[in-house]
């Protein structure tokens, strides 16, 4: 009982853990990082940060993002950039009787196996659109929850899309005003923010007129990147702080980052205002086989199922790229099962974004399946 009442007087200083020294505290913490290999507690890391002021410092300084660390550790993980050398893989579960997607951070090679839960999303049909809502909690599906994070939200014709963040993805995002415009935050990490309608990628499908088992044309537009972000030594936006609302299921903490990133503290890394255009991406044009008489992408076993919906994503030659970097793979979505996806994803690509494209081909009414 006096180690518990200790800990809770951090702010007057008499936490006995307060006077360890600073090297031995960063040593100890380190281990603990590194025995996380594949997916790093959130308790235990948010139990050393809890200790006290001193824990509190020493854990910013070793709790990486996702881009840098490649471990997908805290919620806001979802809304940061991947790594940029390797793909993040996960899997997409559809309940049709529901209309629920959800995706899960896969845990072993195994194309579906029990990951670990990331984002659901429900499908809204309305009469003259359809609408995704996208959310941290899997059974909590609405705009007006502590867990709503965006949507995605299509025109009549079902062929172009437009996915909306919940939070400004940058410094000075415009914010498209609706009745659906709410405040959330918290005391902890930031002041009160709107969340709303903050358009981040556009979406569209050129329908085919060879019928719906062809191939067909994919164009992504990803507002809040810019094309440079893929370069060498291009930044893509990332979020920091996540201010989230409903403290019973996601606790409000600081997100941090590592002091060797690089990047700004803010809660918003902002983008340049010369930032130039737009990153744009394109679908990878599949090849006939002749033996298997389908057409075909080398999905490098990722993906086992024949499907309208499967797709890659590489950089467009209007970013002005050349060789390599046109051929990189930056978001793949194929089928696994009968309603199980696989869906992998790096960098300037966030969970997010990736998980609201791949949606978009659940919803293209020549894809239906």
């Amino acid at each position: 009982m006096k180690h518990n009442r200790d800990m809770d007087e951090t702010e007057g200083g008499n936490c006995y853990w307060a006077n360890m020294p600073p090297e031995l505290l960063r040593e100890v913490l380190m281990k603990i990082e590194d025995s996380e290999s594949s997916w790093p507690a959130r308790k235990h890391v948010v139990a050393c940060a809890g200790v006290c002021k001193s824990w509190r410092e020493i854990i910013k300084e070793l709790v990486k993002t996702l881009e840098v660390s490649g471990k997908i550790t805290f919620p806001i993980s979802i809304k940061q950039p991947g790594p940029r050398e390797s793909l993040i893989q996960c899997f997409v579960k559809r309940n049709r009787a529901t209309q629920m997607h959800y995706l899960y951070l896969s845990l072993s090679q195994a194309l579906a196996d029990d990951g670990k839960f990331l984002l659901a999303a429900r499908r809204f049909r309305r009469p003259t659109f359809t609408e995704y809502v996208i959310s941290l909690h899997p059974d909590y599906i609405f705009r007006a929850g502590g867990s709503y994070i965006g949507k995605l939200r299509s025109n009549f014709l079902g062929n172009k899309f437009v996915v909306y963040d919940a939070l400004p993805p940058h410094a000075g995002a415009k914010m498209l005003q609706n009745r659906s415009t709410q405040m959330v935050g918290s005391k902890q990490i930031s002041p009160r923010v709107h969340t709303g309608n903050y358009a981040v990628a556009q979406i569209t499908y050129e329908l085919n007129v060879l019928g719906a088992r062809s191939p067909r044309r994919m164009h992504c537009v990803m507002d809040a990147i810019p094309a440079s972000a893929i370069k060498p030594g291009g930044v893509a936006p990332t979020q920091i702080d996540f201010p989230i609302s409903n403290a019973d299921s996601f606790p409000t903490i600081p997100y941090f980052r590592s002091k060797s990133s690089g990047f700004d503290l803010s809660p918003f890394a902002p983008l340049d205002s010369q930032r130039g255009a737009s990153l744009v991406l394109r679908n990878e044009a599949p090849r006939w086989n002749e033996q298997l008489h389908c057409w075909c992408l080398n999905f490098h076993g990722r993906v086992t199922v024949a499907s309208v919906k499967n797709f890659q994503l590489v950089a467009s030659p209007e970013n002005g790229l050349v060789g390599a970097e046109n051929e990189k793979i930056f978001l793949q979505f194929g089928k696994v099962g009968k309603d199980v996806f696989t869906m992998d994803y790096c960098y300037p690509l966030s969970a997010f974004q990736a998980f609201a494209i791949s949606l978009s081909s659940f919803d293209t009414k020549s894809t239906r399946e």
